[in-house]
């Protein structure tokens, strides 16, 4: 039955995020959809709520109580950005804004957004830890919780390898493809035999055509 609801919560996460942006944006009623982005943290709610009571109604701490607490962790350390993310496509796409900023790809930028993204994953671990710590406590002696600890040590595993991982991007930065020259930007000459139509001239040519140009009839300005 849990994990029957973590995939409930999933596919009404999108939904609400759907029906949310199409609101805002399609529909220009920007309150109604602004409600149902804020409907999406209720799912992770009844899914803890869902699974406290499985717990106590006597079934034995197992994987499925672990996930479901992993699923609500990285909800809550990364749901915001996906949502951030989306919105901002949508409201440049249908919404008259300019297009969203998108993350550096290089050099310090780079390094300081996967930091970010990493801190996400740390609050994801914390959300996870203290939920799945609140399970063996409530469960206490009268149910094995050796499942619940090993999740608890997986998340922060998962966390570590993901902060090594951030750290790389600090430590070997990536550079950025360089910039042409400035004599590079420059047009190439063109030799005079390959300038069939006259535009590029011999040193001293264009003093005398404007002599020619003076001297023949109707030449020069008028």
């Amino acid at each position: 039955m849990i994990v029957t609801l973590i995939v409930v919560c999933e596919v009404g996460f999108w939904v609400l995020l759907a029906a949310g942006l199409a609101a805002r944006y399609l529909l220009r009623m920007p309150k109604l959809g602004l409600g149902l982005l804020l409907c999406e943290p209720l799912l992770e709610v009844l899914l803890l709520v869902v699974t406290a009571m499985d717990l106590k109604n006597g079934a034995e701490p197992s994987w499925r109580h672990g996930l479901a607490a992993v699923y609500i962790g990285y909800t809550v350390g990364h749901g915001h950005r996906t949502v951030r993310w989306l919105d901002g496509h949508a409201a440049h796409r249908y919404g008259g804004a300019p297009p969203p900023v998108k993350p550096p790809r290089h050099g310090k930028g780079r390094a300081l957004h996967e930091g970010a993204v990493w801190l996400g994953s740390v609050v994801a671990g914390a959300v996870a830890s203290v939920l799945l710590l609140a399970a063996i406590w409530y469960v206490g002696d009268s149910g094995d919780t050796s499942m619940l600890r090993g999740w608890i040590n997986g998340v922060w595993k998962a966390v570590g390898i993901h902060g090594l991982i951030a750290l790389s991007y600090a430590l070997f930065p990536s550079k950025g493809p360089e910039k042409a020259s400035d004599d590079s930007s420059a047009a190439p000459a063109r030799a005079p035999e390959h300038d069939p139509d006259g535009l590029v001239r011999r040193p001293g040519e264009d003093a005398a055509s404007a002599a020619d140009d003076l001297r023949t009839p109707g030449g020069g300005r008028h």
